[in-house]
């Protein structure tokens, strides 16, 4: 029998517009080595692995009517040189160059006659390195059935290990009369489900995300005007920033609260610089509503890791450390239930987790109301030893977080081997200055780390 798509599932199916297609990236840096990964060995490691995968190997099938949503069944023509696809910068080629090329690619749906995935191997990179660039659908990866394709081409190791042996066929599909049959025992079943897809599924895509949602979505007030919510268009800006987290740790050891809130703090400071910079109002009140998807302790289930939570970041605050402090406050509100999980412990539960974990942030972000928050914010936890594909090894990891309807920037971050690494996805009409936001990134951390060292300040709690 198919699988069929969850209501959720299906929602981001729905959602998906011309202008807002719902994929998620990351973009992964590698030092080029004689004899490591090219295409052709790029090729053979994917089609090797995918058997860890195997919904990689599905696309999607209607079911006539719509009586129930869209199942997924074997690609009977699947073509693993179709998705893995080879590009070039003209070498060397600038990290700007390399931004371009990912912003028009992301800019791109995905072809729903195919399995909703992409890589890229993307080379001449200045300084003996290339890029890969991962897109795959919200649809495909729940974190149980389907995790990310990244995290099973990354090993500990630079020795290639062993890959399962598989005699994979695929399966035949169902016809059309198997379709609407299946579908008519599920609506004896369910009865509701019928109602849920007529519907596009996009009513119920609040409810599936839990209870935590429904509690965010009705503590919501209006949020204040700001450049950030705009009508979107299908291009895209993209961009990188680089952090150290000895840096954040060292903030945080002086000033308290958790990486995650410096790093907030620090995303606080360039969004103030950046509207001031634009001449924007900012008062003392001024703050942007943000969506922070954080890593539920505790729960055994990969699916429900991560919780949708809002926060209000004090932008008009004018002091470094009193921001980190209202952040950090802001924060410790939500308790243990919602706070981020050790790196160890999620790649002990979904294998290299931050490109997996990026994705279920970024469905939990797509299933609010657009009216709740500004801004999407992801930040992710990575292992601090390094990684490798194919022999290569893993220098940076930038998430790429998809926009939603009249949302101009998301913002992903994930901590990798010393470094915290940024991807700043944005609209291409709304934000033509977003080098300036990525300077600004830095000229943050740079001025939270002079105030941290600096005299301590008493503040007005104090």
């Amino acid at each position: 029998m198919a699988d069929r798509l969850s209501v959720l599932d299906a929602s981001f199916l729905y959602l998906e517009g011309p202008v807002t297609p719902m994929h998620v990236g990351s973009l992964t840096l590698f030092q080029e080595q004689p004899g490591t990964l090219d295409h052709e060995r790029l090729v053979k490691l994917i089609r090797d692995r995918i058997a860890y995968v195997p919904r990689y190997r599905q696309r999607l099938r209607e079911v006539p009517g719509r009586l129930a949503s869209p199942v997924w069944v074997d690609d009977e023509r699947f073509d693993v040189t179709f998705h893995v696809r080879r590009s070039a910068l003209p070498a060397p080629g600038s990290l700007r160059q390399l931004n371009d090329l990912v912003a028009r690619i992301m800019s791109r749906p995905l072809d729903r006659r195919h399995p909703l995935w992409e890589v890229y191997l993307v080379e001449g990179v200045e300084g003996n390195r290339f890029a890969l660039l991962s897109k795959t659908h919200q649809a495909m990866v729940d974190g149980v059935t389907a995790v990310d394709i990244g995290e099973v081409i990354l090993e500990e190791s630079d020795q290639v290990r062993g890959a399962p042996v598989t005699t994979w066929r695929p399966a035949r599909g169902p016809s059309s009369v198997e379709l609407v049959a299946g579908a008519l025992g599920d609506v004896v079943a369910h009865p509701n489900a019928l109602v849920d897809v007529m519907r596009g599924g996009i009513g119920t895509a609040r409810q599936a995300v839990g209870d935590a949602v429904a509690t965010v979505v009705a503590a919501v007030r209006p949020h204040e005007p700001n450049p950030l919510i705009v009508e979107v268009g299908q291009q895209r800006r993209f961009t990188t920033v680089d952090l150290r987290l000895d840096d954040l740790r060292e903030v945080r050891k002086a000033r308290g609260g958790t990486i995650n809130d410096v790093a907030l703090a620090v995303v606080a400071g360039a969004l103030r610089s950046w509207l001031l910079s634009r001449g924007a109002p900012v008062t003392h009140e001024t703050i942007v509503r943000t969506l922070v998807p954080m890593s539920v302790a505790g729960d055994p289930d990969a699916a429900s890791l991560v919780d949708a939570f809002l926060l209000d970041l004090p932008v008009g605050e004018p002091d470094p450390i009193i921001r980190l402090q209202r952040i950090s406050f802001d924060t410790s509100r939500y308790g243990e239930e919602a706070r981020p999980v050790g790196a160890k412990a999620m790649v002990g539960l979904v294998g290299f987790a931050p490109p997996t974990l990026h994705t279920l942030g970024a469905r939990v972000g797509a299933s609010l109301s657009q009216r709740a928050y500004s801004l999407t914010i992801t930040n992710v936890p990575g292992p601090q030893t390094p990684l490798y594909a194919g022999g290569a090894r893993m220098l940076a990891a930038y998430p790429i977080v998809p926009l939603t309807p009249r949302h101009a920037l998301s913002i992903g971050m994930t901590s990798y081997d010393g470094g915290v690494f940024l991807g700043l996805n944005a609209d291409r009409d709304a934000l033509p200055d977003l080098d300036v936001l990525a300077q600004a990134l830095r000229e943050s951390l740079t001025e939270l780390l002079e105030a941290t060292r600096g005299p301590r300040r008493l503040t007005v709690a104090e």
